[in-house]
């Protein structure tokens, strides 16, 4: 935050953070995304003819003394991280490279769906989490030309989003992966399946905006909040690894790309991506997020308790979008939501729709009992999918039970 940029807003005064572009008001701490940082009342007092700072002490205790005083303006006691410098995680790229810009010099987007097609393109994980930011920031402050969708000239998402060499011959079947569930392999396995979450969040926006130009801009901006928050969520839980095992940074133990197979299903339907992704394995999510919470909470690590309570809370909205767009859908095309959701199930999955269910949280989001109880999946088995089953798939989002 020493090289935090800042910036004027309707409420007041704001420090930008330059990694994640993540707010926080200079007067009460507090940030959209959720977090609120630790604020001090300044000043600067005089005592016989001599100017001093006077910082407020933090509540309780006595005896404090300002150590270091900071200043934070645009020229920066030293130079700010590069965009993709990795060296916080103790990584290193075996071919270092010079890092990409924020926004692209050459074929600036100038839409939602350029910008979509970019991130989902960007295989470093902390620029797309960036880019997030940025692409969000430009769409709600109306900065963008336009969304894009209904352009003829509009392009198309790659089949599956490029990983940087690290993290790509780190990937393997989800049946490698392994069993173990001490607190920084689940943190790792949960950050995986969080960046891949920020992926389907613009897919659904570059894949299906094009084919689908009735949809509304409401559509648009439920589903660049999702990215927004998928990728606090993956800063949060990455962050998190980091102070509990420097050892084991995001990237250094093998993840699986299952959630991004179990998507692929439904790139010819929309109303499919809606059932299977948002309204299946989110909802999974739900139904497995308050075991995993009390592990951590059984270890005393409160820290990653708050971090996880927050992804919870975000993800309760994420599972009411998914249901909210594919009654939208469901009403357009005249057909019962709930009859309708079955069949997606049936067609798209394999396998039961596994319980216990978290029926309050569910039924927050829209989904009643006659949505998922008694269901099951009849996609047929493929050879190259026979190790893969999406039941293991549904393990992703569990992230406890890798």
């Amino acid at each position: 935050m020493s090289h935090a940029e800042i910036e004027d807003c309707d409420t007041g005064v704001v420090a930008v953070c330059p990694w994640h572009r993540y707010d926080f008001d200079l007067k009460t701490g507090h940030s959209e995304t959720g977090m609120k940082a630790c604020t001090y009342a300044t000043d600067i007092r005089t005592e016989d003819e001599v100017e001093y700072i006077w910082v407020e002490a933090p509540d309780g205790g006595s005896g404090w003394r300002l150590v270091e005083f900071r200043p934070v303006s645009e020229e920066f006691a030293d130079p700010p991280p590069p965009p993709s410098d990795l060296s916080h995680l103790s990584i290193s790229s075996p071919t270092p490279k010079e890092p990409e810009p924020l926004v692209p010099v050459e074929n600036t987007p100038t839409t939602l769906i350029q910008w979509a097609v970019l991130i989902l393109n960007t295989p470093d994980p902390m620029l797309k989490v960036q880019r997030t930011r940025h692409a969000v920031k430009l769409f709600r402050t109306g900065h963008l030309k336009s969304i894009g969708h209904r352009s003829s000239k509009a392009p198309r998402p790659p089949d599956a989003p490029p990983r940087e060499e690290l993290y790509a011959r780190n990937t393997v079947d989800v049946s490698k992966i392994n069993r173990r569930k001490n607190r920084a392999v689940m943190l790792h396995a949960l950050a995986n399946i969080e960046q891949w979450a920020i992926d389907l969040a613009w897919d659904i926006i570059a894949r299906y905006g094009p084919s689908h130009p009735d949809l509304p801009p409401a559509f648009f901006a439920d589903f660049t909040k999702m990215a927004l928050d998928e990728s606090k969520h993956f800063s949060l839980l990455t962050a998190r690894l980091a102070a509990l095992s420097p050892s084991t940074p995001y990237g250094s133990l093998p993840v699986h790309a299952g959630l991004w197979e179990s998507a692929q299903v439904t790139f010819a339907s929309l109303r499919a991506r809606l059932a299977i992704i948002h309204l299946v394995h989110e909802a999974r999510g739900l139904d497995v997020n308050p075991g995993t919470i009390e592990k951590f909470r059984k270890a005393g690590d409160e820290e990653s308790v708050r971090v996880l309570e927050t992804i919870h809370h975000d993800e309760v909205t994420h599972v009411t979008t998914g249901h909210r767009w594919f009654t939208w859908v469901c009403a357009k095309e005249d057909v019962d939501p709930v009859q309708t959701f079955r069949e997606e199930v049936r067609k798209g999955w394999r396998g039961d729709v596994k319980g216990p269910f978290n029926a309050v949280d569910r039924e927050k989001a829209g989904l009643t009992p006659d949505f998922y109880e008694n269901l099951k999946g009849e996609m047929k088995q493929t050879v190259a999918s026979e190790k893969n089953t999406q039941a293991d798939v549904a393990v992703g989002y569990e992230g406890a039970a890798i």
